[in-house]
């Protein structure tokens, strides 16, 4: 079996190749880039994800066939600028789009870089340099999770509230200021636990603001149960900045296939040993109104 990667980097964002085939347990087809501080450096890349995954864009829709979901934390309104604090699991997108998000820290934080009434990422670590070195792809606010930089997803079907367990063929991110080439990743996990791909994300090409993504879609008929992704080296902290061999990162779109679902009992079975895996097994309970969080998209 033979996996193709697609990539591009920098200033050449534009111009995307078609890598020679390596041979892997899988089939992953990999979409990779590292930018400017420009959306434009990274669109075309993004751009190309998008079609892999397929059309339309589902937004909140019920769960169908085809497809992909889209999340990018600004309810589709670049004038929302306040934070928008969650907890974990992060049950904001679980009916609506599909996905769950956890993290062994204490919860999750959609914000601007700085500004806005809360003063973006800026005001909720405490640290000023977050308002410099941090930019925006879908404008105006960034996600992350808070005490860790790991984020862990689960999929479901859409509409039916996390009850019915499901797997995607493909998931991707953006990222910003990634400055190391090992310091961030997404694993990607099968249904049996076990590691389909461990992709790393470019660097971008500026010092601050820059713009990277990466995101696979599978082409021999695996499918994605869950995945985890590591942001940087260090969680934010109000005492923690970037540079000496620390590399702070945040996300911003997240996008994936339309969710399709996993047989029962199986998919229960499975959802289980998975949940436990991640130290997860009280998640139930943390299925509940996060109105705090506010309208995002």
């Amino acid at each position: 079996m033979q996996s193709f990667a697609i990539k591009a980097s920098g200033a050449a964002a534009i111009s995307i190749g078609l890598l020679t085939a390596v041979p892997s347990a899988a089939g992953p087809v990999v979409f990779s880039v590292g930018g400017t501080d420009a959306i434009s450096s990274i669109q075309t890349t993004v751009n190309n994800f998008q079609t892999a995954l397929g059309d339309p864009n589902n937004g909140n829709n019920a769960g169908t066939t085809g497809g992909r979901r889209e999340i990018n934390w600004d309810g589709g309104n670049p004038a929302i600028v306040a934070n928008a604090p969650g907890g974990t699991p992060f049950n904001v997108f679980l009916n609506t789009r599909g996905a769950q998000f956890t993290t062994p820290g204490t919860g999750f934080i959609q914000a601007p870089p700085s500004g806005g009434p809360d003063n973006g990422l800026a005001g909720a670590f405490s640290n000023t340099t977050y308002g410099d070195i941090f930019g925006v792809f879908s404008l105006s606010r960034d996600f992350t999770p808070v005490g860790s930089n790991i984020t862990n997803g689960l999929f479901f079907i859409p509409g039916t509230n996390g009850g019915a367990a499901a797997e995607v063929s493909g998931f991707g991110a953006v990222f910003t200021d990634v400055d190391s080439a090992t310091s961030t990743k997404i694993d990607f996990f099968g249904i049996n636990g076990n590691l389909l791909t461990e992709q790393f994300v470019p660097p971008g090409t500026v010092p601050n603001k820059s713009l990277s993504f990466l995101g696979v879609v599978f082409n021999a008929g695996e499918e994605i149960f869950r995945v985890t992704i590591t942001t940087g080296t260090n969680p934010l902290a109000s005492g923690t900045n970037d540079g000496s061999g620390i590399d702070l990162v945040v996300m911003d779109d997240f996008l994936f296939s339309e969710p399709t679902a996993v047989p029962e009992p199986a998919g229960l079975s499975l959802l289980g040993v998975a949940l436990a895996g991640m130290g997860l097994l009280g998640w139930r309970r943390g299925r509940r109104d996060q109105s705090s969080a506010r309208s995002l998209t």
